[in-house]
This record gives structure tokens, C-alpha cells and sequence, in this order.
């Protein structure tokens, strides 16, 4: 028998480029496993099809790093400020662009998906896009700190 090591897993440190993929990447799976239960289980969520569950995850990925893009950038601007006029404006800042932005992935969504993804409820679906969203933040924060826990 030749001398051939049979490798099951690369011992090369993983690039950038590969890191950041297999975060999105896992995001991607975790959202779409979130939005496919709750559009399973609450009638106030609304899937036709897995493929649309996909692509749906992969346009809310993509919008909640904008989100948080933003909040951080708005948030930045009044950290060098002093007093509390400045405290008041980066709270007030960062709920205004939080929850202002779930107005916009709603019109994403919407424009992205017509009537093949839809919530249903308060403020025309905003209050159970809030919950689907926090939960989908929630299980991604717990992945991440399994995955940490591991190494």
C-alpha cells in the first residue's frame, strides 16, 4: 500500500474571504430555518415555497447588515459628542433608524416578493417581521457562540 495520507479537513488557515463567506453562509441557513418555522407554526407568517424562503433569507441577511451599517454609522457620530442633549440624540438615533428600518424591509420585501412572502398583524405586519427578525438575530448570536465555544 502507497504512502498516501487520506486528509478528511484542510489544516490551511481559512482567508478572509472564506471566513466571511462561511459566516454569511451559516446566517443564510440559520434565517431561512427560522423564517420557514415561523411560517410553518404562525399563521402571521407567510411562505409560498422554500425556494422563496431562500432567497427571502438572503434578502434579509443583506438588509440587516445595512441596518446595522447604519445604526453604527449614526451611532458614531454622537459618540464624540458630550452632554446629555447627545445621549438623548444617539438613543433616539438608534431606535429611529432600528425600528424605521423594518418599514423598509417590509417595502423590500414586498416589492422583492409581492404577496409570496407577507406578514400579517400590527402596523401592517411590522410587529411580527420585529419578532421574526429578533428571533433570527437571536439564533445566529447562538451559533456564533457555540462555534466559539468549540475552539
Amino acid at each position: 500500500m502507497s504512502e498516501e495520507v487520506l486528509e478528511v479537513a484542510s489544516a490551511q488557515t481559512p482567508t478572509t474571504a472564506q471566513r466571511l463567506f462561511l459566516r454569511y453562509f451559516t446566517a443564510v441557513l440559520v434565517d431561512l430555518v427560522v423564517l420557514g418555522l415561523f411560517a410553518q407554526y404562525w399563521d402571521r407568517v407567510h411562505v409560498d415555497a422554500f425556494s422563496t424562503a431562500l432567497l427571502a433569507a438572503v434578502v434579509l441577511q443583506v438588509l440587516l447588515k445595512i441596518t446595522m451599517a447604519v445604526e453604527h454609522k449614526v451611532a458614531a457620530f454622537w459618540k464624540n459628542k458630550e452632554g446629555s442633549g447627545a445621549k438623548f440624540g444617539r438613543i433616539f438615533s438608534a431606535w429611529a433608524v432600528l425600528f424605521g428600518s423594518k418599514f423598509v424591509i417590509l417595502y423590500a420585501l414586498d416589492l422583492a416578493f409581492s404577496e409570496a412572502v407577507h406578514f400579517d398583524g400590527a402596523l401592517h405586519g411590522v410587529v411580527p417581521l420585529i419578532l421574526v427578525l429578533v428571533v433570527m438575530l437571536v439564533a445566529e448570536e447562538a451559533i456564533v457562540r457555540f462555534y466559539r465555544m468549540l475552539g
